[in-house]
This record gives C-alpha cells, sequence and structure tokens, in this order.
C-alpha cells in the first residue's frame, strides 16, 4: 500500500529532476513567481498542498524552528542539508534553498551543492557574507571580496550535475557598502555564472527600480515584514523587474503571534473557552499529517 498524498505527498511520483525542470522554466517566463516561506514541517505541508510554483526554505525560519537560536551563522551544513532533505520528502513542490555561505571555503561550497542537490534541492541560495553570517536585514553584516565570491559562484555551478539546479548570487553590500557596490558585485556574480541575482535589503522603492533596471538575469526580491525593505505588491515587483519574490517571514511572524495568543489565553483564563484566536479543524490537521491514511493501514492490516 502506498503512502498517501497527505503524509508524503507525490515523493515517489516527482522526481527532483522533474521539479528541477519545472522551476528553472517557470522562471524564464516573465510573470512573477511568489514563494512562501516555509520553515517546519507543518508549514512546508500546508503551503505544498495550496498550489504554490515554488517554496522558499527560509534560513532565520528553519534555524529558529530546529534549533531555536539566531540565524547568525550557529547552524551548520549538516544540520541544514538534513532540513532540506525533510523538506523535500513531504513535498511535492520545488523547493529554493537557502545555503548561507556555502558553509566555509571553496571545497565547502563543492560540497554543500552536491548535499543539497542530492536533498532534493532546486534552486540553492549563496551569499557573499563573511563567517559567521547574519540575517539579511540585521546591521553589521560583513562581505568578502566580490572575487572571492565570484569563485564560489564558479565552483557551485561546476560542482552541481544537474543543470536545472539553479544558483541564486546574493550580495549583502548593500547595506554597508552602498547600493553601487551591491550593483558591481551583482554584476561580477552574473559574469561567474549565476542564474539569478539577489541585491539583499534595498532600501527604498526607487533603489529596487535601480536594480531591476541594471541586469537582464533573474533578480529576486526578498519581502520581510518588518525589514529593510518596502514590502510591495505583486504588480508593482514585476513592474520594477523582478522576476521572484520570496516572503520568509510572514508565516513564522504569524504563528509566533497566534502562539503566543493562545498561550495567553490559557494562563489568563486557565482555558481555551473565549478563544480569539483562529485554529485549524482538529479533524483537517489530522488529515494533513495523514492520520487517515493511518486508520486505513491499521483495517487492511488489521487480524480478521
Amino acid at each position: 500500500m502506498s503512502a498517501p498524498q497527505g503524509l508524503v505527498r507525490g515523493l515517489s511520483r516527482v522526481s527532483h529532476a522533474d521539479r528541477r525542470a519545472r522551476l528553472a522554466d517557470r522562471l524564464r517566463q516573465k510573470p512573477l513567481l511568489c514563494a512562501p516561506g516555509v520553515f517546519e514541517m507543518v508549514s512546508a505541508k500546508i503551503a505544498d498542498r495550496m498550489g504554490f510554483e515554488a517554496l522558499y526554505m527560509t534560513g532565520y525560519g528553519t534555524v529558529a524552528s530546529y534549533l531555536g537560536l539566531p540565524d547568525a551563522g550557529l547552524a551548520s551544513y549538516a544540520d541544514m542539508v538534513n532540513r532540506v532533505q525533510q523538506f523535500s520528502s513531504i513535498t511535492a513542490t520545488p523547493m529554493i534553498c537557502d545555503a548561507d555561505t556555502g558553509y566555509g571555503g571553496l571545497l565547502n561550497v563543492m560540497h554543500t551543492v552536491r548535499g543539497y542537490e542530492a536533498a532534493g534541492a532546486c534552486a540553492i541560495q549563496l551569499e557573499d557574507q563573511e563567517f559567521p553570517k547574519k540575517c539579511g536585514h540585521m546591521l553589521g553584516r560583513r562581505v568578502i571580496s566580490a572575487e572571492a565570491m565570484a569563485d564560489k559562484i564558479r565552483v557551485a555551478v561546476e560542482s552541481r550535475s544537474d543543470p536545472n539546479l539553479l544558483i541564486i548570487a546574493r550580495t549583502d553590500a548593500r547595506t554597508t557598502l552602498g547600493l553601487d557596490e551591491a550593483l558591481r558585485r551583482a554584476e561580477v556574480y552574473a559574469k561567474a555564472g549565476a542564474d539569478l541575482l539577489f541585491v539583499e535589503s534595498p532600501e527604498s522603492v526607487e533603489e529596487m527600480a535601480h536594480i531591476g533596471r541594471s541586469f537582464d538575469l533573474p533578480l529576486v526580491a526578498n519581502m520581510v515584514e518588518g525589514g529593510r525593505t518596502p514590502v510591495l505588491s505583486r504588480e508593482d515587483l514585476q513592474s520594477l523587474g523582478y522576476r521572484l519574490a520570496i516572503f520568509p517571514a510572514a508565516a513564522f511572524l504569524a504563528a509566533g503571534a497566534a502562539f503566543e495568543g493562545v498561550y495567553r489565553n490559557i494562563q489568563e483564563r486557565g482555558s481555551t473557552v473565549g478563544l480569539a484566536t483562529p485554529l485549524y479543524e482538529f479533524a483537517q490537521f489530522s488529515e494533513l499529517m495523514g492520520f487517515d491514511w493511518v486508520s486505513q493501514f491499521d483495517s487492511d492490516h488489521s487480524a480478521p
């Protein structure tokens, strides 16, 4: 008896290669692709069944949910490739995966790309920060030289076995070195072979428009509620020249607010009576987790 869609959706039906080909083909098209952030298994399951064209494995949210730590270079390659594999095993939607700085030097980048690819990543995001890195909307980020990052991009491109595995080159230079340097670096990374360019944390619509006019490669917009970049509509992002918009934070910010609301109600009232926080229907949540399949399995294998 095969596992149900709700338990391991598409694991045997949709290969990693097929997912990568689908994402690569979609990003060659002009309409903006919007990828919500997923950060643990429940968020991945819910987003996967909603029909998105891609999901974004957020580093900030994944580190927070998996380790309870800040996104500050504390998660290892082993921690994160484990999450890539687990997310990919329970979803059928192409997954864009944060790989920080590649977890070290050039040899580490090779190992990271090969490991992420084997685990099911369809696109890998690499950034030019010094180690230990920080979340892209925090101050105090330092970057390596553009030439050193270009070497990482070249190694990443050489290391993939599937040409449809997309390499996203992110520069964090805007906040400390200015927009002109960030644009210069993005051009260097494009020449090194990056498939998509990600100029992190522009601080105005005018800066975003400048970025959009500067490159032919697909561009990534990072929409972080409360971050340094304006959060814009789909139409505005597309008109500015962006091809991919990621929304890494909204789901875990909403989840955190919901958790706090539920716990406060229990603390203050000693009950969930009167709870204002919307709740997923228990039966639907159980189905999402695959309990309907478990019941069927038990029935099929019960003693006569």
